[in-house]
Parts: C-alpha cells; structure tokens; sequence
C-alpha cells in the first residue's frame, strides 16, 4: 500500500485520536524517511493541522508535501554549449551506473540533436560493465571508449578526454567501477580519476553524480554518507523510482546532505530518465 493510501485509511476515521500522529510517524518511517525526519515532520503536521481544524484527507497530504518540498534541493546539467561537460558516476554495484550512463546519453541526445556524447568505460573492475556499455553505444550511436578488464582507470578516461577534444564533444559520461564502497583502493581510484578530470576541464563543466537505488531503503543514505566523504558529490540520480520503491530517502538525502537531485529513472527504456521534479515526487510518494 502506498504512502498516500495509508494516510487516507489513517485520517478516514470520525474521531483523530493522539495515536494517529504516532501512527503517522510510524508510516513514514515505513516509506524510508530517517526517524529524525518523520518525527519532525509529524510534530509540525500536528501542530498546523490542529491549528487549522482542518482534518480533510487532501488538507493533510498538500500540508505534509509542503512542508517536504522545503527540503527537496534539485539541479539541472546545462544545455550543450560550445565547451565540454563532464558527468563521473558513482555508486556502489548494482544501483544501475551503466544503465544509467546510457539513458544519460539518450537524454542528451533527444536534447541536443547537433550534440555529441562519449561515453568511458572506467569500471575496468567488472567486465560485464565494459561490454555492457559497448552494446548500449551502439545501439546509441554513441562512441564508446575502454580499455581491456583491469585496466588502469584513469588511463580510461585519459583517453575518453582526448577523444571527445578530438570529436568536439559535448558531453561525457564516465561510469566508474562501484565495489565496496568503504574500500580504500576504491576511493583512491576515485581520487585519481577526479584529478584527471580537474586537470583538464573547468570546475563548471564537470559534474560527479551518485547513483542510487530507490529500493535500497536506508543503505542509500549509508552510501550517500560513505561517497560524499570520499569526494565532493555534486548531486544524485536515484534509479528505480517507480511502484517498487517506497521513495522517501530521497527527501532524507536531500535534507541531511543537502545534496540535490538531478535525475530519476522509473525503468528500464533509456527513455526512462526525466530531470527531478520536486511536484511530481510529492504528488507520486503521496498520491496527491
């Protein structure tokens, strides 16, 4: 059952009784809200609705998705321009970078027709990576540059660099390899991607993107911490936001790490990737 159905069935009663804010706390909780979040959000709920002496089903949803869309920080990649930008993925295994890295292309491409897009295959940890995001470049059109399974990283995107100079390209999507996010060696890999990358391209034009899985509940915000502490995280794209995902970390990430959200994807399709829209979260999460 959805958020916003439980909320109906809870406010559905003829008589609100303390135990219902409880209750409420408790659903939200339920949805990935951190505690902290959900009691904070139910104490002011009370508070204002007690206040209004408005108990109606819609009243409560639009006063809690208010008081939510304070919280929710979004951002856009910029149009293509003349120079080029650079989006590195992280994540842990398994959240969907590499799909994710195709949809980006295909974003991009629907946006910019005249726009080209490289895409770099710096998970040489997982060799199914590698040949993965070869057959979404051609089915995309889009060149795909990698090196063999274990290969140096940075050399990668070294070489993804040169290449998009070469092509005059306007985006590059760089997916990187995600095992054991605590690992050292993985965040000094990062680390040397990163300063690869800063040598080469304006701070304005490069972007480092954590993909995460909706369904994970609480480990997204676990990996969020562990990744924002790492590197300097620019932003989030939250993978499989649809109906098998309660959805309420994202508002958790976004109001303890303050990082905003660029994009979600809702499935499988490349075309299934639109920029974060804080309405259209509220209205799915509780079913305004």
């Amino acid at each position: 059952m959805k958020l916003g159905d439980k909320i109906k069935k809870l406010f559905g009663l003829p008589v609100i009784e303390d135990h219902v804010w409880d209750d409420l706390v408790d659903m939200l909780i339920e949805s990935d809200l951190s505690p902290a979040y959900a009691m904070q959000l139910g104490d002011t709920l009370r508070k204002s609705i007690k206040k209004s002496g408005d108990l109606s089903i819609d009243s409560i949803k639009r006063s809690l998705a208010a008081m939510m869309k304070i919280d929710l920080l979004s951002a856009k990649l910029p149009p293509a321009g003349p120079e080029l930008e650079v989006v590195m993925l992280l994540g842990v295994n398994g959240v969907g970078k590499t799909s994710t890295a195709a949809k980006l292309a295909h974003y991009f491409q629907k946006q910019s027709e005249s726009g080209t897009v490289i895409l770099a295959a710096a998970d040489t940890f997982r060799a199914a990576a590698i040949e993965q995001l070869k057959i979404h470049g051609q089915r995309l059109g889009a060149r795909v540059v990698a090196q063999e399974h274990g290969s140096d990283a940075g050399a990668v995107i070294y070489d993804a660099l040169q290449a998009a100079t070469t092509a005059h390209a306007n985006l590059l999507v760089a997916d990187t390899a995600g095992r054991m996010h605590n690992k050292l060696n993985l965040v000094r890999e990062l680390e040397k991607i990163d300063k690869i990358i800063t040598a080469r391209v304006k701070p304005a034009n490069y972007r480092k993107l954590l993909v995460l899985d909706a369904t994970t509940g609480t480990n997204a915000l676990r990996q969020a911490e562990i990744f924002s502490e790492a590197v300097r995280i620019d932003g989030i794209i939250m993978t499989k936001l649809d109906s098998t995902a309660r959805g309420g970390m994202l508002a958790t990430i976004c109001r303890e790490l303050k990082l905003p959200v660029f994009f979600v994807c809702d499935g499988e399709s490349y075309a299934n990737i639109q920029p974060f829209d804080a309405d259209s979260y509220l209205q799915g999460l509780l079913d305004l």
